[in-house]
């Protein structure tokens, strides 16, 4: 039995962040339906597309039921309603306040105080900013991610992964099943507040670090890491390869291995701090070793030295590592129209397993008479 069996969930989301929310509790076991407009979500109209299906919404409603109402009828608001109050947990991602206007916002716990109300939005319920409207480019820009990321010199960059969704859609994923647990001891659900904005800001430790604790601005570091040296990428003959050393450790077994005895013993090199204050000396150290050097190669005499590192491998060539395949990251799901579909499910092993969906993305309201039927809801 999953984690999750017996839990049903009203997925009111569309795009990227709430579907990616009640995804990871499909792979779980939860029952998930999805209510969709009549054209449908926004992500089956986003490429890339195979066989006219969007790659993008199929990797991210794996494991779920589409029922399709138009919510500017009353009418279909009502039965959404109806479906509302069936469920342990409501997902929505509308801007603040629409949900309400829609009658399936946090009142419903009025009628149902054990109902889970969660909210996915930019900015939140509540603040000045609640009202704007954010993509994660704007929410990367707002948090302070994007002033700390890129090279050192050079211009903010955002992450390369659209991050501000995902950590909101992964958080209030943590938040539900945290609302759970408490259910059971007190009977009461909650209404819960996810912002793309908060989840982005709570993710920088190193920053704040670095800004609340030592009084100082962080910066972009490119590769490197702000605190610690030498990390980053380093050049071989063919690419780089990636060194992490944290610790005198492993940089006194790093120095043994290129052969700089002097850098093991010189004091001004002995902290972090020291070793940060002279990274161009170190850099040119170790790239005097491993510029004659295939990046394999090195990485391989790194690993046998217990230094941390890899070669930079594209995500084909990570998805093909023998690792990967024994974890089992990528798995084939029954689709109705494209036979089976790639999906990369929630990456968590219990008891030795990984959970994932049943089935990949549904065809657009293709569960709707038989959610209606299974719930005893009549609608036209």
């Amino acid at each position: 039995m999953k984690p999750l069996h017996g839990l049903r969930i009203l997925d009111l989301t569309r795009v990227l962040a709430g579907p990616f929310c009640t995804a990871l509790l499909a792979d779980l076991g939860a029952e998930v339906i999805k209510l969709e407009p009549p054209q449908g979500d926004d992500y089956r109209h986003i490429g890339p597309f195979l066989q006219g299906e969007s790659a993008l919404f199929t990797l991210m409603n794996r494991g779920k039921q589409s029922i399709v109402l138009d919510l500017k009828d009353p009418a279909a608001q009502a039965v959404a309603r109806q479906i509302a109050l069936a469920c342990d947990v409501v997902v929505e991602n509308f801007r603040p306040g629409v949900a309400s206007r829609l009658g399936l916002g946090p009142e419903l716990r009025e009628e149902k105080p054990a109902l889970i109300h969660a909210a996915i939005s930019g900015f939140g319920q509540s603040g000045p900013a609640a009202h704007l409207p954010a993509y994660d480019l704007v929410a990367q820009a707002m948090s302070g991610l994007m002033a700390v990321t890129g090279e050192e010199g050079g211009a903010p960059l955002k992450v390369g992964e659209s991050y501000g969704d995902l950590m909101a859609g992964l958080y209030a994923s943590w938040a539900i099943l945290a609302a759970l647990y408490r259910r059971q001891a007190t009977g009461e659900g909650a209404t819960i507040d996810v912002a793309m904005f908060d989840a982005l800001f709570s993710l920088l430790p190193t920053a704040h670090a670095v800004q609340f604790y030592a009084g100082a601005e962080p910066r972009r570091v490119g590769n490197r890491h702000p605190l610690s040296t030498p990390f980053g990428c380093f050049a071989c003959t063919d690419g780089p390869v990636v060194i992490a050393v944290l610790g005198d450790r492993q940089w006194q077994a790093l120095c043994a291995l290129i052969g700089r005895a002097d850098l093991a013993s010189d004091p001004a090199l002995a902290s972090d701090e020291g070793r940060t204050l002279q990274e161009p000396r170190i850099r040119a150290a170790i790239e005097g070793w491993s510029g004659a050097r295939l990046a394999a190669e090195a990485a391989e005499a790194l690993a046998a030295a217990g230094i941390p590192t890899a070669v930079v491998q594209s995500l084909a060539e990570a998805a093909a590592s023998p690792h990967a395949r024994a974890r089992g990251l990528v798995a084939d799901l029954p689709h109705p129209v494209l036979g089976h579909a790639p999906t990369v499910g929630q990456p968590v092993r219990f008891d030795g397993a990984k959970p994932v969906a049943a089935t990949s993305a549904p065809a657009l309201g293709a569960d709707g008479a038989e959610i209606l039927h299974r719930l005893g809801i009549h609608h036209g």
